[in-house]
């Protein structure tokens, strides 16, 4: 692990800031609990592209704009013993994920399995935070969201799909989960948005322009993006040759479950924009499952297999000059390891976020470390 620059700010300070920013510009204090914890957790596993990145454009100006309901008003539109759909109301992302995974877990408890799909949702932070609650309970968790289009199919330019994570988490006998967590794209809108925070390009293969241009100008791409002038490639890389259909497969499954299951919107309509190009809420698709391995051979058995198959990987022959194999969701632990008596680790662009919020709302209580 590389040696950390930045300048850490407590993780008790720093949820309390972004609890009561979410309070003061109207959110539930319960609520404003929950969505502070989401984005914190993308910086204890070190996803720093859906962390206190994230707080500002992605929530703090989007319920500025009136397109984000700081107050959630979920509806079950239809239920059965083992699903369940739900209506957000555009309201706060984690809010309705957190109701939706709820529910899974109780069908499961109840019939074994349990699945819920939401409509009319916004961004509901790092996947993993769902799945991860289901392990929690020794269940397994699946989840997968659609986004604004982002992602160009196998032979196009045009960005058409959403970044679409699909997401699964296991119980182990293990201190941690097995967690794979990553969009379907070969890199993620929040990781572009970092590299142009700290001034890196993105790499080469990864965005391309209309013209079939390699983008790497990290500011631009994403202005590009934006305007509909670039697009990611899948998982995997543009064209066959490294199997980029494979990514632009999973990412049209996630957008298939994440919106027909509800009737929702889909692809190009998922754009935040109306008619006449004005900002409108992102009215987002998401879905979730619980799946109760006590139901099959029995919880602990499960978990003894499940960390049984993970010890064979990571104990396998490695390549030449590597010094070990991981699994899924090993390195995001040894990283809340290292930081979890440190705090955050924040990025000069983030620092400014906060103090022009807590200036703004008036949060005159708040003194960051950094500022001295």
């Amino acid at each position: 692990m590389k040696q950390e620059t930045r300048p850490f700010v407590p993780w008790q300070l720093t949820d309390d800031f972004m609890r009561a920013a979410f309070v003061k510009l109207g959110v539930p204090m319960e609520d404003a609990r929950l969505c502070a914890d989401v984005l914190l957790e993308s910086d204890r596993r070190g996803i720093e592209s859906h962390g206190c990145n994230r707080f500002k454009p992605i929530y703090v100006d989007r319920i500025r704009a009136g397109i984000l309901n700081p107050v959630t008003r979920i509806d079950i539109l239809r239920e059965t013993p083992t699903t369940v759909v739900l209506d957000a109301n555009d309201g706060m992302g984690m809010v309705a994920a957190r109701k939706a995974m709820d529910l899974c877990m109780e069908k499961a408890r109840n019939f074994g399995m349990g699945m819920a799909a939401v409509r009319n949702s916004s961004h509901y932070g790092i996947a993993g935070y769902w799945a991860s609650l289901a392990t929690k309970e020794n269940m397994i968790g699946i989840t997968g969201t659609n986004a604004r289009p982002s992602i160009a199919p196998t032979f196009g330019v045009e960005n058409m799909l959403g970044t679409n994570p699909l997401t699964f988490g296991m119980p182990t006998d293990e201190p941690f989960p097995f967690m794979l967590d990553c969009a379907t794209s070969i890199i993620q809108n929040g990781k572009i948005e970092y590299y142009a925070r700290i001034g890196q390009d993105t790499p080469a293969g990864m965005v391309i322009g209309r013209d079939g241009t390699k983008l790497t100008d990290s500011e631009e791409i994403l202005k590009d993006l934006r305007s509909q002038k670039a697009a990611l490639a899948p998982l995997g890389g543009l064209g066959e040759e490294l199997a980029g259909y494979k990514g632009y497969g999973y990412a049209t499954v996630v957008e298939i479950l994440s919106a027909a299951l509800q009737s929702g919107l889909f692809l190009r309509a998922l754009d935040g924009k109306d008619e006449n190009g004005q900002k409108r809420p992102y009215h987002l698709g998401h879905f979730f499952m619980a799946i109760d391995t006590e139901a099959f051979m029995g919880a602990e058995a499960f978990k003894k297999t499940c960390g049984d198959i993970l010890r064979s990987l990571r104990n396998s022959q490695k390549a030449p000059g590597q010094e070990r194999i991981y699994t899924a969701g090993e390195k995001e632990y040894e990283v809340w390891m290292e930081r979890k008596d440190k705090g955050v680790p924040m990025t000069e662009a983030v620092r400014k976020e906060f103090i022009q919020i807590r200036d703004e709302l008036g949060l005159t209580q708040f003194h960051f470390p950094f500022e001295a």
